[in-house]
């Protein structure tokens, strides 16, 4: 990126003496999963990601003094537990702010900066391409997304609930999984858009759901047993939408998103499946695509309340 990264006016603090003279961009930006493992010394606990929507991970990592280098895409983070104590540096700026719950960390892509952490984080990031803001940006119809501002420790309970959500899926259902991802990055990016970029895009409601024909198609590739496509680009490239336009579209026809109408059809098949007393809970949740069984049942008592052994004990 080329654009200047705009920094939040209330974060700035006045720069450290002696500020060290390394910190200054590297010429090649680095994978951001690669450069947080550089500097978090660490792996992550769990890490999803797909070529279309970036990563995100669950970290756990201890104290940082460290320049963070440039990043090919954005970093958001939030923090699911603990409170800690961030600064972060760069050139003649600096910020401090709070890891705590219902905060937001952004490392705009291409930036850099000189942290200083001084004990253990427990955080979730998302690396997101600057393609899915472009992307977004064009939903609502404007030429170029606006540049987004640096934030440290900010408050923003609705972007941390929705990164917290998405990192809920990171096992499981391999299908369900990416899809639930797939859609709240792209609540994400809007958000993203919508408040904390130095010149705020305005999204104007989408009215109208999907025609017949496309609704059907559009279940029948929900619906198929077969290796098929269930990624939103796929269901929305059928319907001849964008994907942010086709999840609107798909939840005025039906009531749910497309995540929450494939989780109720797998629902429902599980159950079909849990009344023939010769299958197995692990052979159901291998045939349905769970991670293992564990997954599947915890899948499974979250919707119903039950585990599927328990369930299919009150049915007989």
């Amino acid at each position: 990126m080329t654009k200047q990264i705009l920094r939040d006016p209330s974060e700035n603090l006045p720069a450290a003496p002696g500020a060290r003279q390394n910190e200054l961009p590297r010429a090649d930006p680095r994978a951001a999963d690669a450069e947080m493992a550089r500097v978090l010394k660490t792996a992550p606990l769990r890490m999803a990601s797909d070529p279309s929507n970036g990563a995100i991970a669950h970290w756990k990592h201890g104290a940082l003094h460290d320049v963070v280098e440039p990043m090919t895409d954005h970093v958001i983070m939030t923090y699911p537990t603990g409170v800690q104590r961030l600064e972060r540096r760069s050139g003649k700026s600096a910020a401090i702010g709070t890891a705590r719950s219902g905060v937001v960390t952004i490392i705009p892509a291409g930036s850099s900066a000189r942290w200083d952490i001084p004990g253990p984080v427990n955080v979730v990031q998302l690396y997101l391409p600057h393609k899915t803001l472009e992307c977004a940006a064009l939903e609502a119809g404007a030429s170029a997304p606006g540049d987004l501002l640096e934030r440290t420790g900010h408050t923003d309970i609705i972007t941390s609930r929705l990164l917290l959500s998405a990192a809920d899926a990171l096992e499981g259902s391999a299908a369900l999984d990416a899809l639930f991802r797939q859609q709240l990055t792209d609540l994400l990016a809007t958000r993203l858009l919508a408040s904390h970029t130095g010149s705020p895009t305005t999204f104007q409601p989408t009215l109208g759901g999907l025609s017949p024909t496309v609704l059907r198609r559009a279940v029948e590739r929900l619906r198929s047993d077969s290796d098929a496509d269930v990624s939103l680009g796929a269901l929305a490239s059928d319907a001849g939408l964008s994907r942010f336009h086709f999840c609107r579209a798909f939840k005025e026809s039906t009531g749910l998103s497309p995540h929450a109408w494939l989780r109720q059809h797998r629902l429902e098949q599980a159950m079909n499946m849990l009344r023939d007393a010769d299958a197995s809970v692990v052979s159901v949740a291998a045939a349905l695509g769970y991670s293992s069984q564990t997954a599947f049942a915890a899948a499974f008592r979250k919707l119903t309340g039950e585990t599927p052994s328990d369930w299919r004990r009150r049915i007989r």
